[in-house]
């Protein structure tokens, strides 16, 4: 079996699908980001060429910048992304520390409906959901973005870090609890930055649907002043005319968060991958 493991020909195969599927899932990524240089013929003319002397125009950011408010969506986005985040992490953490610690009556009922919302897409009840904000006047809020994206990513939050906070050391946690520390604060210093991958994970996989999200915004905050990067981009493609160079310019900004989080988290969440997969 070890020998399978560490045959080159198997690890040949192995980097070779990797770097073959990497290449596949960053091609979209590299013909958005050329194209977003290049002059509108060169876009149809030579779609996957490298801008020249000829083709290099920089007409699609001065568009960007001047006609809509790409800063306010820039900065609508940020705040719904953050906040969302920060509460998914902070709850889904807590439930999750709730749901691996403590042993009470409904305790896996609760771990089989938090399972139940990662099964169930929540553009099922976008109705449902519209009629609530409607009610509570949160419509052409990012409130009412930030909870829905909230609600959306829990369920997986606690289905990952409850798992992860089983393998905490009881000892650990223990020694705490004699030593005086109440439960807050075993989970915010204990066990909270021993799960940080698995907090990473839950971050990155969170971010990135939340970041491109175009349902959401499009139905519950449409408005110009809550309008969303993704929304936004929107106003670059026409029934009859689209501007490509503009939408180009305005996907690969709104790229750059994606990937300096990755940049900033891959280590974290590499590792928690790989842990969750050893165990």
């Amino acid at each position: 079996m070890n020998k399978a493991r560490t045959n080159p020909l198997n690890t040949a195969a192995m980097h070779g699908a990797l770097i073959l599927y990497t290449l596949i899932a960053l091609f979209p990524v590299f013909v958005i980001l050329v194209n977003s240089f290049k002059t509108r013929k060169a876009i149809f003319r030579e779609p996957l060429a490298l801008p020249d002397a000829e083709s290099f125009s920089m007409i699609g950011y001065q568009t960007v910048m001047k006609q809509g408010d790409f800063f306010l969506y820039f900065q609508n986005s940020m705040i719904v992304t953050v906040v969302s985040l920060t509460f998914i992490l902070l709850f889904g953490a807590m439930a999750a520390f709730a749901l691996s610690e403590y042993r009470f009556k409904g305790n896996m009922l609760m771990g089989l409906y938090l399972a139940l919302g990662i099964m169930i897409p929540i553009r099922i009840g976008t109705v449902a959901i519209l009629e609530m904000m409607v009610a509570t006047g949160l419509v052409n809020s990012l409130m009412a973005l930030i909870l829905v994206y909230t609600a959306q990513g829990l369920p997986l939050a606690v289905f990952i870090l409850s798992e992860f906070m089983r393998q905490v050391s009881d000892d650990l946690k223990n020694a705490g609890r004699i030593d005086g520390l109440s439960e807050y604060t075993i989970f915010f210093r204990l066990v909270l930055p021993l799960v940080r991958p698995a907090m990473a994970t839950v971050a990155v996989f969170n971010m990135i649907p939340i970041w491109n999200d175009l349902w959401f915004p499009l139905i519950l905050a449409p408005a110009e002043e809550t309008k969303t990067l993704t929304l936004g981009s929107q106003v670059f493609i026409g029934q009859f005319v689209t501007d490509w160079n503009a939408v180009l310019s305005a996907l690969s900004m709104a790229i750059l968060p994606v990937l300096v989080l990755y940049v900033i988290f891959s280590r974290q969440l590499i590792r928690g991958i790989t842990s969750g997969a050893v165990k």
